[in-house]
């Protein structure tokens, strides 16, 4: 399912028009984006929890030249599954 798809079926279970639904959605994910940037967690309870991990820089090497490479430090979004959405999805 994609961001449209969910927008369509949030509006047909709601009744709700689909420029209602899009608001929804999208106040949804800015407030998910600005929970992790402020705080870098966000937990949704039966679903599972986002948070934000952060990598220390390193010297690689580039596989094609076998040069050393200095790969900066970054910070990366992350998810893991709550126990009730694992459950759900590993019912047979």
């Amino acid at each position: 399912m994609n961001k449209s798809e969910l927008v369509k079926e949030l509006a047909e279970e709601n009744n709700i028009s689909t420029e209602e639904s899009t608001m929804f959605v999208e106040m949804f994910f800015d407030s998910v984006r600005n929970a992790l940037l402020e705080d870098g967690r966000v937990e949704i309870r039966g679903f599972g929890s986002f948070k934000i991990k952060s990598y220390k820089g390193y010297t690689g090497r580039n596989p094609k030249t076998g040069q050393s490479v200095e790969v900066p430090p970054k910070k990366l979004p992350s998810f893991r599954a709550g126990k009730e959405l694992k459950e759900v999805i590993n019912v047979s």
